[in-house]
């Protein structure tokens, strides 16, 4: 099932080398929050996160909140990443992901990345709308009922599988 094939597996954002980004020709990164960015265990945007994105602009990448969360934390992280935001997304329908890479400043011609920790909503969804996906391990085994219910299959799926780095 090539859809719900991330193009890459990694451990982490805090792996994912900015310079890499934009040598593969990237210019919009959109950004999962629940389990991506934040762990839902303790809600926490930590320093490195907050680093990891600010390395993303310094290098010319225009990123862009992406979350089918809508708790008054998405705006938060949102005001102090200082970018923007699509919410109550609906992931994996496309037309959350068109608007939040129109909201990056997406122009034709420009290649987007989504970086998502779930293969249900993040890599589905991106791979619907022509992006290339970057599906990282959760950040905590903690999550909403559905969700442990579509970690399952991603189980399945990706059983002979280890994050790259």
């Amino acid at each position: 099932m090539p859809f719900l094939t991330p193009d890459d597996y990694l451990s982490s954002v805090l792996v994912i080398d900015p310079k890499d980004l934009c040598s593969q020709g990237f210019s919009v990164v959109l950004l999962d929050i629940d389990n991506t960015l934040v762990s839902r265990a303790t809600h926490v945007l930590t320093d490195e996160v907050r680093a990891w994105v600010a390395s993303l602009k310094a290098q010319g990448l225009r990123p862009c909140l992406l979350s089918n969360n809508w708790h008054r934390s998405v705006f938060s992280y949102a005001q102090e990443l200082e970018i923007p935001l699509v919410y109550k997304a609906m992931k994996p329908l496309p037309f959350a992901y068109l608007r939040a890479a129109r909201k990056a400043g997406h122009k034709k011609g420009d290649k987007v990345v989504v970086v998502g920790d779930q293969i249900v909503t993040d890599v589905w969804g991106a791979h619907l709308v022509g992006y290339r996906v970057i599906l990282v391990v959760p950040q905590a085994t903690k999550d909403l009922w559905y969700t442990l219910v579509f970690r399952k299959l991603e189980r399945l799926l990706m059983k002979d599988k280890a994050p790259q780095r």
